[in-house]
């Protein structure tokens, strides 16, 4: 079955959408979200009724790079004034399993992978690999040792999720590992990515009723310019049991 992957874009200027991307993610089904945000004192519907033709244009021609590249792609044009409430909504109505912050890129050379403390493994492995190119010479498995957690366990969580990443397929000159210790894991995170083209992540923890995807991916995109990829996690239906 192919994954489904979103991708948000805000309208009416979306930003640039980088060939590499487009070419990286030509094996997935992608939903292409518009989302034109509506000033407060803007109804919705005065909004659609001016710009959706428009907007959905721009929609439109942003998925037809996908589809020429030999994705499935498809659109969804929402308008409103709550961009996280928006995707969180979309993600689950077209059950996407990942996010793209698409920031432009030239090309991706070095993969950053924060691993927490607790997650399932399976479609991790599948995404970093989505990114990688013929000129990708690292990856680095990263995990932010914090509070109580002693370091020869934050040793043994990215030593564990390596051996995955060996088992898949992946190999080991270009996969690396890095622990530090910290008090802030999204400090620490941001401040390793900026020497990094692209990052691969879980989502929150809190899972997908609590803003699938919440600031940090976001500071990320932001504060590097890098694109980010931020994967649901795969949950065990027996694991309370």
């Amino acid at each position: 079955m192919t994954e489904t992957i979103l991708i948000p874009f805000e309208l009416p200027d979306p930003e640039p959408l980088s060939p590499v991307l487009v070419d990286d993610l030509a094996t997935l089904d992608v939903v292409v979200l518009g989302h034109f945000a509506v000033p407060e004192q803007t109804p919705v519907d005065a909004a659609r009724e001016q710009f959706e033709t428009e907007a959905q244009t721009t929609l439109d021609e942003i998925a037809d790079r996908f589809r020429e590249a030999g994705a499935t792609a498809r659109t969804r044009l929402v308008f409103g004034k709550a961009r996280a409430a928006a995707i969180d909504r979309v993600m689950i109505e077209e059950d996407c399993v990942a996010e793209l912050n698409p920031a432009p890129t030239e090309g991706i050379d070095r993969i950053l992978v924060p691993i927490p403390a607790v997650a399932e493994f399976t479609r991790l492995p599948e995404f970093v690999d989505i990114l990688c190119e013929e000129s990708t010479r690292e990856i680095t498995l990263f995990h932010v040792a914090e509070g109580e957690e002693s370091r020869e366990r934050a040793e043994e969580i990215v030593t564990e999720t390596r051996e995955g990443m060996l088992e898949a397929g992946f190999g080991a000159d270009a996969v690396d590992t890095l622990v530090v210790a910290g008090d802030s894991h999204d400090s620490e995170i941001l401040a390793v990515a900026a020497d990094y083209d692209a990052v691969v992540m879980y989502e929150a923890q809190s899972g997908l009723s609590d803003h699938i995807f919440g600031s940090l991916p976001d500071r990320i995109g932001d504060e590097t310019g890098d694109p980010v990829i931020v994967v649901r996690r795969d949950y065990d239906p027996n694991a309370a049991n």
